[in-house]
This record gives structure tokens, C-alpha cells and sequence, in this order.
């Protein structure tokens, strides 16, 4: 599973977003393994939204006799009123702000509903797939799946007045992978997605200029509606009273989107929550922060559960202090507790979590809601005018959603900025090179790349719902611009998965360069021990009593050596390798010279020469010469260590049990390694590093590790809960 709990924690609580988005995407598995959703009206879930519009699961409608007899009950009620001559709204009257219209010619009427909201643009290149300036300007397919099988579920409720037949009609385009095409653009969302499901309900009734694509890939095929329907064998469906009202009069496109959207940002809050674990590892930080007495005295639910989510991802882990048996260290030098991006993350995403969590409601109530109008009561033999499709709940799921978005992008945005920063980062390499700094510049576009996405997703954190206008002859004065919002989610939702991407590749070089000077100084601890034990007495110091052999490992003058050169170590990690040892040689020879002082000339009383004292002494140029060798077996062995390590990185086993799961995901799943520096660089006859690795520039390996974000495959890592693993 994604996190490894820590069974004897008296702090656990209810997690309710993690538990809920595990179960979402188990959900979600379970119907596509099937390759069928059976829809009722009542119990459609986001999962369902997700495996039917993505992963091509077929949605078939529940066939109990109940569902087919509220149906048909609804239908005699509405025949019943329109026996009687009773005026009902949009059956035999006008449409919206044309009300006061009234008409006998009922069929005819359900057709000039569909003439007027047919409306949208298109252009030639979106049947042809030959975009260049002209983008596309329809609605992805997968987004018209879900809209079709959420407008189903709702018209099966009992409520619409609509036959078995029309919901069944489009439950076989869905199956047969017909969809048609879309316009994107057009809807308000007010008296639902009219225009969207206008192209919808004319792939049913067979319309020719209604464009429907059958399959993808090579073998798609595109053609009108109505040879579509012939190729399948499918009969056109011609409308009854009320029935292209009830197929466009509701909020299914907005819904479906918002339950994509929905579900993609829960899972992007786990990598999050991973990434920030993965970030304290690659600082070596003091994860104090994350405890849970901290989260206790100030118990939101969000809080409570981000902390302790990070500690589970972080359980293990032996570059991080501050919890568990990794005590901090309260006499550390430099700043004393982590800057905000870190410290602050639990509170930062408290809110996110829930607020996530109302959005899933609401959408989810959304998608078994009846959502036309007028809406037919069978129990109580009444038909009633209101405005269940005003799409408002989905705005605001959409906009709370986008806004939770933008705060995860922000923090992945500080977090890796810190990573890349050599000022901030705790020793790490600038622009975490691995190699030579002054001719490698590794993470610095991505640096700048973070900040572009983060400027559009902030953009994109704006409102939509502020922009309303009055619309359909000021009868749609209020609007909820569902769809629109929803839409901008779905960038939102993009941004922070480029973001995640990159942030995932960034921490994962951080980490493996931490783990590299981590183990390339427990290497070099023995060897420089025999270094300054190789400078006896008898080769160095004025006093053959004394002897630097003594200075082992856990003698006290060693250690002191020991603490300068890895001090100097971490403050000269922005040079390159052999002026960064030098450095850290330098940064001995004081440590040195205190303690075995120089030889140095002394005087009598009266001013004549007296012998020499025979304390413990060093000359120059021994003092040197020793500078010299521990320059030589920190660079050579810096060298040595480094090549050993681009070979076979150890930096897995120093991981806590979660963060080993996303490092090892990205390393060894995807198979994107360790940027070794300017090596990596391809060149037209240089494709392969001697070792047989492919050479990529950064883009291509951030794009394998998108792209695994996208299709869902890091979900599967992240979230996937086996027995073995319990």
C-alpha cells in the first residue's frame, strides 16, 4: 500500500481522503476488470464516471422492472396532463425567455429544441486531426463518453418522461464506442448543457450533420450520425413529447467532467503528500514538524491526516531526523527548524483535504440527481417547473477543486525551488548536478519551467462563477457556467500533473545525491583515518614521542579533523569536485596546526638564543604535505565513489517505506535514471553512455514520468492496497 502505518502510533485518526481515494481508485479497477457498469439512477459513482470515460467500460442500464415501470409511469403521468389540454413548459410551449408560446404540434416542437441548440463551432480540422493555429474546438472524447452514461442515469430515474428506448439508444453508442463530436464551447450551464447535449441527442435521432467518430487510432471512422446508426444496425430514435428536453435540460457534461476532474485531483493530493515526504528526504531535513502532538493541539481533520500520511511515507527512512528513532539534533548549526514549504505542509494541505472531500459529495449527488425540467412526480400525479439543472453544486465542487489544485502546485513549486537552490538546499550540488557545477546546469530550466506552470495554474485558481451574464433573453439571468469551470479544472488538473512530474524528477535526483555524499563520506572516513595515520612521528613531527598513527578514527583529534572536512564538504558543494576537496584539505590544515602547533625559535632572559622546546610540533612543510595527501584521497576518492554510484545508485534502502515506493516507481518502473550531468547530453553519433544507458535530454525523461501520471499507472503504484502488502 502507499503507506506503511506504524502499528504502535496512539495517534492514528480516521483518514478520510486517503481511505476514500483508495477506494475510489479500487472502485474504479474493479469495473474495469469487469469491462461493465450496470447504472440504475442511483448509485454512479466517480469510479464509474472514470472507468467508463477513460478505459472504455461499458455502461449497461439496470433491467429490474421497477426502473422500466417508473419510467413508463412517468410517461403516462405526462400523458395524462397533456390529455386534459394542460399547458406544461416545454411539451407544448416556447423555451425559456419564448414561454409564452404555445403549440399542438408536439413532436415538431422537440425538434425545433435541438435546431436552435445545435449551434456550436466546429472546424474541418477536427474530424481530420490536422490542428496547427486552429486548436481543437471540440470536447475530448472521453469527456463525452461520461456525458452520455450521466445523462442516461439520470433520465432512468422516473422523473423525465422519457421511454426505456432513448436511454437504451445511447447506452449502445457508448458501447459500440460511437461518440459523437462535441463543440467545446457554448454552454452556460444554466438550463443544463443544452448545446453539448444537443449533438448528443442528434447522434440518437440519426441527424446526418451530427458527426459521430466509431473507434480510435488507425482504424477510426468518421461519418454522420446517420450512417453510423445504419452501420451499427441501430434504429433512429424519434423524439416523444418531452424527450429532447429531458436528454438536453441537464448537467451531465458538467458533472461528468467535474468527476474527472474530481478524481484526478484526490489522487494528485497523495502524490503531494509523497512528494513533500520524498522533499525532507532530499534536504536531509528535521521532520519534527510532522509530529502528531503538533497536529493534536490544533485538530483539524485535514491536518491531523496530511501529518500523519507524511510520517507513514517517511516510516524508515535514515535521511530524515526528528521522528521515531532518529532523534533531532538540538545543537545543529544553520537555521533551526525547516522554511515553510516543508514545516508548514500538514496545515497548508488541511484544507485541501477537506474540501476535497465535500467537492466528491457534491459531485457524486450530482450524478444520481434528476437534473431536467419540468420533472414529472408519479407519486403524486403532478408535473412541477423548477430548475434542477441551475449546475451551481458542480461550479462550486469545480472551483473548490481547482483551487485545492493550485495549492498543491504551489507547494511542489517551493519545494523543488528549495531543492534546486544550493543556498537553501543543505549541501546539495546548485541546480543538483551531478557532476562539475561550472559546466552543468542540470535542473535549471526545470526550475524555471515550475515557475511557468505554477504563473498558469494561479491564473487558472481564478473564479469562473464571478463572470456570469445574463443570457436567452434575460431569462437566464443567472447562469452557472458549470461546464466552463469544469473545463479550467481539467487545465488546472494538467498543470499540477506537469508539475508533479517534474517535481518527482527532482526530488528523486536530490535523493540520490544525498544519498551519494551521504555514503561517499562513509567511505571516505576510514580512508582518510589511514591517511592522517600514515604521518607517524618518526615522517612528521619534531617530537618522536608522539604519534599522528594514534589518531584513529574515534580519537579526538580526528574527529575534529573529521568534522572540518565534512563542514567544509557541504559549504563548498556549489565548486567543482577537485576545488571543492581542496577545500575541505584547506579546511584541515587549521585543525592541524592547533593542535601539533610549528616549530618556532625562543629566546633566554637576557636575549640570546635558547634551545628549541620539544612539544609536539609539525613543520610547514609536512603540514603541506599532509594537506596535499588529504586533498588526494578526498578528491580521488570522491571520484572513485561517485563513478561506482552512477553505476549502481544505493539510494532505495535509505528511503522511508512510501518514499521507496514513488523513488523506486520513477527509477525502476519507468526506468528514468540519475542525471549524471553533462555526459547525458546526446549528440548526433553519440546516443549511448558507455555503460549502454540511452542518452535523453531532460524534457524526454520528465515526459516518460508525465505521462505515467496521466494514464494513471503512478495511481496504480501509489494506491494499490494488496494483501501482501497489508
Amino acid at each position: 500500500m502507499a503507506l506503511i502505518m506504524d502499528p504502535k502510533d496512539s495517534h492514528d485518526r480516521p483518514h478520510p481522503h486517503l481511505e476514500r481515494t483508495k477506494a475510489i481508485w479500487a472502485r474504479m479497477n474493479r469495473y474495469r476488470k469487469l469491462q461493465e457498469i450496470v447504472i440504475n439512477g442511483q448509485t454512479l459513482d466517480v469510479a464509474g464516471v472514470v472507468a467508463v470515460s477513460r478505459f472504455g467500460c461499458k455502461p449497461a442500464i439496470d433491467k429490474s422492472p421497477g426502473l422500466q415501470d417508473a419510467m413508463n409511469d412517468s410517461i403516462a403521468t405526462l400523458n395524462k396532463y397533456l390529455s386534459d389540454g394542460s399547458y406544461l413548459y416545454g411539451v407544448n410551449t416556447g423555451f425559456g425567455g419564448s414561454a409564452d408560446v404555445r403549440t399542438t404540434d408536439l413532436h415538431s416542437l422537440q425538434v425545433a429544441l435541438m435546431q436552435h441548440t445545435q449551434s456550436g463551432i466546429m472546424v474541418s480540422s477536427d474530424t481530420t486531426g490536422d490542428h496547427d493555429e486552429l486548436r481543437h474546438h471540440t470536447l475530448p472524447r472521453a469527456w463525452v463518453r461520461g456525458s452520455m452514461m450521466v445523462r442516461a442515469n439520470a433520465n432512468i430515474r422516473g422523473h423525465s418522461a422519457m421511454r426505456p428506448l432513448v436511454a437504451e439508444t445511447i447506452m449502445q453508442l457508448v458501447g459500440a464506442d460511437c461518440i459523437p463530436l462535441v463543440p467545446l464551447r457554448g454552454s452556460i450551464s444554466a438550463s443544463g448543457d443544452l448545446m453539448p447535449l444537443s449533438y448528443i441527442a442528434g447522434s440518437v435521432m440519426g441527424n446526418p450533420d451530427i458527426t459521430v467518430q466509431i473507434g480510435q487510432g488507425a482504424g477510426r471512422q468518421i461519418m454522420g450520425a446517420d450512417k453510423a446508426l445504419r452501420k451499427l444496425g441501430i434504429t433512429p430514435v424519434t423524439l416523444g413529447p418531452k424527450e429532447g428536453l429531458s436528454l438536453i435540460n441537464g448537467t451531465a457534461p458538467s458533472a461528468a467532467v467535474a468527476s474527472l476532474a474530481v478524481y484526478d485531483a484526490n489522487n494528485l493530493c497523495v502524490v503531494g503528500q509523497l512528494l513533500t515526504a520524498m522533499t525532507a528526504e532530499g534536504l536531509a531535513a528535521n521532520v519534527e514538524w510532522a509530529h502528531p502532538f503538533i497536529a493534536d493541539v490544533r485538530p483539524h481533520g485535514g491536518q491531523i491526516e496530511a501529518a500523519h500520511n507524511i510520517r507513514g511515507f517517511l516510516k524508515g527512512s535514515q535521511l530524515t531526523t526528528g521522528l521515531g528513532a532518529r532523534a533531532k539534533d538540538r545543537f545543529l548549526v544553520g537555521i533551526a527548524q525547516e522554511r515553510y514549504a516543508l514545516r508548514s505542509s500538514p496545515q497548508w494541505l488541511a484544507p485541501v483535504l477537506e474540501d476535497l472531500q465535500l467537492a466528491l459529495s457534491q459531485v457524486e449527488t450530482e450524478l444520481n440527481s434528476t437534473s431536467d425540467n419540468p420533472v414529472v412526480n408519479v407519486a403524486h400525479d403532478d408535473v412541477h417547473c423548477g430548475a434542477n439543472f441551475q449546475a451551481a453544486s458542480v461550479t462550486a465542487a469545480a472551483e473548490k477543486t481547482r483551487f485545492c489544485l493550485q495549492m498543491v502546485g504551489k507547494l511542489l513549486f517551493s519545494q523543488t525551488t528549495e531543492l534546486i537552490n544550493n543556498t537553501l538546499n543543505n549541501g546539495l550540488p546548485p541546480n543538483l548536478a551531478a557532476d562539475d557545477p561550472s559546466l552543468s546546469f542540470c535542473l535549471k530550466g526545470v526550475d524555471a519551467n515550475m515557475a511557468a506552470y505554477q504563473s498558469e495554474l494561479a491564473f487558472l485558481a481564478n473564479p469562473v462563477s464571478s463572470h456570469v451574464q445574463s443570457a436567452e433573453m434575460h431569462n437566464q439571468s443567472v447562469n452557472s457556467l458549470a461546464l466552463l469551470t469544469s473545463r479550467y479544472t481539467m487545465q488546472a488538473v494538467e498543470m499540477v500533473s506537469l508539475m508533479s512530474a517534474a517535481a518527482l524528477y527532482v526530488t528523486c535526483q536530490a535523493i540520490d545525491l544525498r544519498v551519494l555524499h551521504v555514503t561517499f563520506l562513509e567511505t571516505l572516513r576510514p580512508a582518510l583515518a589511514e591517511t592522517l595515520g600514515r604521518y607517524h612521528c618518526g615522517h612528521a613531527c619534531t617530537n618522536s614521542a608522539s604519534s599522528l598513527s594514534s589518531s584513529s578514527s574515534s580519537s579526538a583529534l580526528f574527529l575534529a579533523v573529521w568534522r572540518a572536512v565534512c563542514d567544509r564538504w557541504y559549504e563548498t558543494a556549489c565548486l567543482d569536485a577537485k576545488e571543492r576537496a581542496a577545500e575541505a584539505a584547506t579546511a584541515a590544515v587549521p585543525v592541524l596546526a592547533d593542535y601539533y602547533g610549528t616549530t618556532t625559535a625562543a629566546t633566554n632572559g637576557d636575549g640570546s638564543a635558547a634551545a628549541p622546546t620539544t612539544t609536539t610540533t609539525m613543520n610547514l612543510s609536512t603540514l603541506r604535505d599532509l594537506r596535499g595527501a588529504i586533498n588526494q584521497t578526498v578528491y580521488q576518492g570522491y571520484l572513485q565513489h561517485r563513478d561506482a554510484f552512477f553505476r549502481a545508485p544505493s539510494s532505495a534502502q535509505y528511503l522511508g517505506d512510501g518514499t521507496r515506493r514513488g523513488y523506486q516507481f520513477v527509477r525502476e518502473t519507468l526506468g528514468v535514471p540519475f542525471h549524471r550531468g553533462i555526459e547525458e547530453q546526446p549528440g548526433p553519433s553519440d546516443t549511448e553512455l558507455p555503460d549502454g544507458r540511452p542518452k535523453k535530454i531532460i524534457g524526454s525523461w520528465l515526459s516518460v514520468i508525465y505521462e505515467a501520471v496521466r494514464d494513471g499507472r503512478l495511481d496504480d503504484c501509489l494506491l494499490n492496497d494488496t494483501e501482501e502488502e497489508k
